[in-house]
C-alpha cells in the first residue's frame, strides 16, 4: 500500500545584529543576489553543523566526519601495548577488508581515507575490539606478508562495514553519503535552505586596531590595522523534514513516541542554533522574531519567494512587521493556490503578542510549538514505518 510522504516545514524569520555568521574566501560575509538585491546568505551547511552538534550533545550519541579512521585505530592499539609494525598493519586492514578491492585510501599517510567517513565517534573501540579479537589471525598475516606486495585482506569485511556503516539519530536525520559502501548510504529526512536577508544587506565596513600594549620608546599607534566587513539581516530562514523517510531510516522497530521526540529535539535546535562564524567579536546571539510551522502530506512548500520583492522598511523603521505580513499574506497566497486538503496542521509563535492571521494556531512559547507540530507531524504513524 502507498503511504503518501508527510512533511514538517519550518519557517523562522531572525533578526541578527551586526555579524559574519558565514564568510566567503576573503573572508567578507556571503552575500547572494536575489530579485536584483544584494541579500546577506548564510550557507545550509554552516547552520547545519551546529544545530546537528547540538542533538548529539543532548542524545549522548555522537558523530564525526572524518578521513582518519585507520590513524585514530593505529594509535590506540599502540597504546594497547601492540608492537608498532602489527599496529600499522592492523590498521590497514580497515580499509582493505571492508570490501572487495578496498576502500580507496592513501598508505603513505597512515592508510587514511580518500573519502571521509561519518559514523558514531565509538566506532573507533569497536574497530579496536575487532582487532583485538582477530590478533592471532593478524600476526600470521603480518609474519607472512611481503613487503613490496599488496596487503591481503583478514578481518571479516561483514564484520567491519557493519561497525562502518552504524548509524546514530543525526545521521538518521541528515544522512550519510558513502559510495564505497552503499549500505551506508542513507536518504536525509532534513533538507535545509540557505538563509537569506529579506530586504537589501551590503556588508558594511569596520575599521579597527589593535593596540601594543607593551611599546618600545619611539613607538605610536597600534600594532595592527584591519578592515573587516559585517551585515545586518532579517533572515529567512527554511527546512522541512521528511517524517516518512525518518521513520524508514530509524527502521521498523521505532515507535511514534521515538520519531515524535526525535522531531522535537530538532524543532527545538533549528530556532535556538546559531553559526559560530565570528561570535567572539560580533555575539550575535539573537533569537527568531517568528516561527511558523505547516504539516503537509504529499510535498514540502518553502515561503522564500515570498521574499522576492525585497522588503521595504516600515515607516517608523524596521523590517520586521513588513516581513511578517509578507509571510502571512504568501501563506494565505499558497492555501488559496494548494487548497488546504493536504495540510495537517499549521501554526505559529513569536514576539507579536497575538496572532497572526493565515498563520494558524497560537503557541506561547518555542517548546509550545516544537512539542505540538512534532505531534501533528508524527500523528497517525504507521508501525512499521515507509514500506
Amino acid at each position: 500500500m502507498h503511504i503518501p510522504a508527510r512533511f514538517l516545514d519550518l519557517h523562522v524569520l531572525q533578526p541578527v545584529t551586526a555579524a559574519n555568521l558565514n564568510r566567503d574566501a576573503d573572508n567578507d560575509p556571503k552575500t547572494i543576489s536575489f530579485g536584483n538585491t544584494t541579500r546577506a546568505f548564510v550557507s545550509p551547511q554552516a547552520w547545519k553543523r551546529p544545530i546537528r552538534l547540538n542533538i548529539e550533545r543532548d542524545l549522548g550519541e555522537h558523530a564525526a566526519r572524518t578521513r582518519m579512521v585507520p590513524p585514530l585505530v593505529a594509535r590506540k592499539l599502540r597504546e594497547a601495548q601492540w608492537p608498532e609494525d602489527l599496529a600499522a598493519f592492523a590498521s590497514a586492514q580497515i580499509v582493505h577488508s571492508a570490501k572487495k578491492d578496498g576502500l580507496q585510501h592513501n598508505d603513505q599517510e597512515g592508510y587514511r581515507t580518500q573519502a571521509m567517513l561519518y559514523l558514531p565517534t565509538d566506532v573507533i573501540d569497536d574497530l579496536v575490539a575487532l582487532c583485538e579479537k582477530h590478533r592471532t589471525e593478524l600476526e600470521e598475516a603480518l609474519a607472512a606478508h611481503t613487503p613490496k606486495k599488496k596487503i591481503p585482506p583478514v578481518l571479516p569485511a561483514k564484520d567491519l562495514a557493519a561497525h562502518l556503516t552504524r548509524r546514530t539519530a543525526s545521521i538518521n536525520l541528515f544522512g550519510r553519503m558513502l559510495a564505497e559502501l552503499p549500505a551506508g548510504h542513507v536518504e536525509a529526512a532534513v533538507q535545509m535552505a540557505p538563509a537569506f536577508s529579506v530586504h537589501q544587506s551590503d556588508p558594511q565596513p569596520d575599521f579597527f586596531t589593535a593596540v601594543e600594549d607593551l611599546p618600545q620608546d619611539g613607538d605610536f599607534g597600534s600594532a595592527h590595522l584591519q578592515t573587516a566587513f559585517l551585515t545586518t539581516s532579517l533572515f529567512y530562514r527554511f527546512a522541512t523534514i521528511n517524517i516518512t523517510d525518518l521513520h524508514h531510516n530509524l527502521g521498523p522497530a521505532a515507535t511514534a513516541s521515538t520519531v515524535k521526540a526525535l522531531v522535537e529535539l530538532f524543532v527545538q535546535h533549528f530556532i535556538l542554533s546559531m553559526p559560530g562564524g565570528k561570535k567572539t567579536s560580533t555575539a550575535p546571539h539573537t533569537v527568531p522574531d517568528l516561527v511558523h510551522y505547516a504539516v503537509r502530506d504529499r510535498r514540502s512548500v518553502s515561503y522564500g519567494a515570498a521574499f522576492e520583492q525585497p522588503v521595504t522598511a516600515a515607516a517608523q523603521g524596521g523590517y520586521t512587521a513588513p516581513a511578517r505580513q509578507a509571510l502571512a499574506d504568501y501563506a494565505a497566497t499558497i492555501s488559496r493556490l494548494l487548497g488546504t486538503r493536504h495540510l495537517v496542521a499549521h501554526g505559529h509563535t513569536g514576539t507579536p503578542a497575538k496572532s497572526i492571521k493565515d498563520l494558524g494556531a497560537r503557541h506561547a512559547s518555542f517548546d509550545a510549538l516544537a512539542a505540538a507540530c512534532a505531534a501533528a507531524a508524527t500523528a497517525d504513524l504507521t508501525p512499521a514505518g515507509r514500506p
